[in-house]
């Protein structure tokens, strides 16, 4: 009766009603708080994985270039370079990007490009006169001369920016063709579930063995998308450096993708196909190119043997029949 009485009582209803709503509302006030916490460890987790995939970067690219990330330029092409003001006289706005896309980063090869554009000049244009005037004229006149050892100076001057086109062509060639197999492997390593840097860092060691000029740059974009400030931009020197319209088009897709938050995966496997059917087409040009390039060949090489070959034994049978039965 007592206990009946306990729970019946009225006042005791009312306090236990108030101490029920108390309960909810510091509940309600304390588990904003909690959530927030527990949003802190995730964010510093995350942190803190970032901070790692930057320390190993670093790690990776100091022992590669020998300890230092950062290139100082000391030698004597940049003391000859600074001395005759060469970066003025020989100004080229894009001579940073073509030397990337050859593969050549950094202060020194901008020092060397500047400092053998000056001097090749003056030695084709040397090398041609000296022979001309002092070992061999071939009985040309004196004008003549004159005329190929300035062809010589300006044979030398475009020398560099043929030779850095040649070696950029190729080193472009080795990414293009390797390009869409990277793009499958990135496409399976995001469907897996493993974030950017981690994918790209991934396919980098995995596509060595078909294009290693791929796995660098692939290296150095894990590298800047962890030390710029924006993705974008290290996209965009992706693009830049390889100065291919397919990767171009897969940056941009990638861009976009960061930027409105669509699938990734989705613009990777459209990206991935359309590669790959580039790289057919390419092939199947090439093919098509074949029998013209033969041509040449065929009839320079070819064509003779081939005639020995039949008219030959003809030719050897009439000796013989000659020499047997004279006519006479």
């Amino acid at each position: 009766m007592d206990i009946v009485g306990l729970l019946t009582d009225p006042d005791n209803l009312l306090t236990g009603f108030v101490a029920v709503v108390c309960f909810a509302t510091i509940l309600t006030i304390v588990n904003p708080m909690m959530n927030r916490s527990s949003l802190e460890a995730r964010l510093k987790s995350v942190s803190t994985q970032r901070e790692e995939l930057r320390r190993k970067s670093r790690e990776a690219l100091a022992k590669k270039h020998g300890g230092q990330l950062r290139h100082a330029d000391e030698g004597l092409y940049k003391k000859v370079v600074e001395r005759l003001q060469l970066s003025r006289l020989l100004e080229d706005p894009q001579v940073v990007d073509k030397l990337a896309q050859a593969g050549y980063r950094g202060p020194r090869p901008v020092s060397t490009f500047y400092f053998f554009r000056f001097v090749l000049p003056f030695v084709f244009a040397g090398v041609t006169a000296m022979y001309l005037f002092l070992i061999n004229d071939f009985g040309l006149p004196p004008m003549t001369r004159v005329a190929l050892s300035v062809g010589g100076l300006t044979l030398g001057y475009y020398a560099p920016n043929v030779y850095i086109q040649n070696v950029a062509q190729k080193r472009r060639e080795s990414i293009v063709g390797a390009f869409p197999d990277a793009l499958d492997l990135l496409l399976i390593c995001v469907e897996s579930g493993m974030s950017i840097e981690a994918a790209i860092q991934k396919v980098s060691q995995e596509i060595g063995g078909s294009s290693i000029e791929l796995a660098e740059e692939l290296t150095l974009l894990t590298a800047e998308l962890s030390y710029l400030p924006e993705r974008r931009q290290a996209y965009e020197g992706l693009a830049r450096r390889t100065n291919h319209p397919g990767i171009k088009s897969v940056t941009t897709a990638m861009i976009q993708a960061e930027r409105y938050g669509t699938p990734l995966g989705a613009a990777l496997r459209v990206m991935a196909k359309e590669n790959r059917e580039m790289r057919l087409a390419a092939a199947e040009k090439k093919a098509a190119q074949l029998p013209a390039k033969l041509t040449v060949p065929m009839i320079v090489f070819f064509l003779p043997v081939l005639f020995v070959v039949i008219l030959g034994p003809a030719i050897i049978k009439v000796q013989d029949m000659m020499s047997t039965n004279p006519v006479g």
